[in-house]
């Protein structure tokens, strides 16, 4: 700000979109143009995240992803969140390389804020979801290098009216998921356990259980992510979106799924597997 006036780039007309603004004017603050010349020389390794699931029920969609935080065979960090708000109707849940991931997602929402205040309406589902890729694909020549960034989207239509899911893949590619997808290195097991537990006509705490079951199976197979840690009360971070806008789960809820499932699974392991019997006279 010179003499108490802004800049003239604040004041020039041009697109509604903030990154092309922010590409234009002051380019070095965009994710995909930070400078990876610091690892030229052999980086040390960055934080990841994983693992990220979706799935829609009647009247919306459930986002949710594990705490972990890992950086080689080292647990980085067991509380790093990964599903943010995009907006109002929106939710972007991130894997892969954390710190490039966090700042995508923060300059996402201000994508987001920026068009609707230029504009004066929201952008649409399918028009956020294209804004999010064409951020990606800014993000290609760090994700050649190692450093990848890989959301999950999921949303209410409000035109649909009914929840949507969108993939992306390094390239910026968009790719829309019917009822229920995973990312991340456990999304293999919880896309299994997605399979099996999803079903048409589930309501938002059905699909919530859903969510907390499968990143459960994905713990239990993949090391890179977290399970529910019931002793630091460390739990997923699950959010619904619906017709009435963006909802974090609360962690006392999240906690009473966990508890069942656990009770279940415990009842079965004895079941299949009772305890042997400490009688002498059983033994003989």
């Amino acid at each position: 700000m010179v003499d108490g006036r802004l800049p003239q780039a604040y004041t020039t007309a041009g697109s509604a979109s903030f990154l092309e603004f922010l590409q234009g004017h002051a380019p070095d603050l965009v994710p995909g143009r930070l400078s990876a010349a610091a690892g030229a020389a052999g980086t040390p390794l960055a934080p990841h995240g994983t693992t990220i699931v979706a799935l829609t029920f009647e009247g919306g969609a459930v986002l949710a992803g594990d705490r972990r935080a890992t950086m080689g065979n080292v647990i980085a960090s067991r509380e790093i969140e990964k599903v943010f708000p995009a907006d109002e109707y929106s939710a972007v849940g991130i894997a892969g390389t954390a710190g490039l991931a966090v700042e995508l997602v923060r300059l996402f929402q201000l994508e987001l804020e920026h068009y609707e205040k230029i504009e004066g309406s929201l952008l649409s589902l399918d028009g956020k979801a294209n804004r999010l890729s064409t951020m990606i694909r800014g993000n290609l020549g760090l994700a050649m290098q190692g450093l990848a960034v890989v959301p999950l989207f999921a949303g209410y239509d409000l035109d649909r009216r009914h929840g949507r899911i969108f993939s992306f893949d390094v390239t910026g590619g968009r790719y829309e998921e019917h009822d229920h997808h995973s990312v991340g290195s456990g999304s293999l097991f919880a896309r299994g356990s997605l399979k099996k537990r999803w079903r048409p006509g589930l309501d938002a705490a059905g699909a919530v259980r859903v969510a907390v079951e499968a990143l459960l199976d994905a713990s239990d197979d993949d090391s890179a992510t977290g399970g529910p840690d019931t002793l630091r009360d460390v739990y997923p971070v699950v959010a619904t979106v619906t017709q009435a806008g963006y909802l974090r789960v609360p962690d006392a809820e999240l906690a009473g799924h966990v508890a069942a499932l656990l009770d279940e699974r415990r009842a079965l392991h004895r079941q299949a597997h009772p305890a042997p019997s400490t009688d002498p006279e059983a033994a003989r």
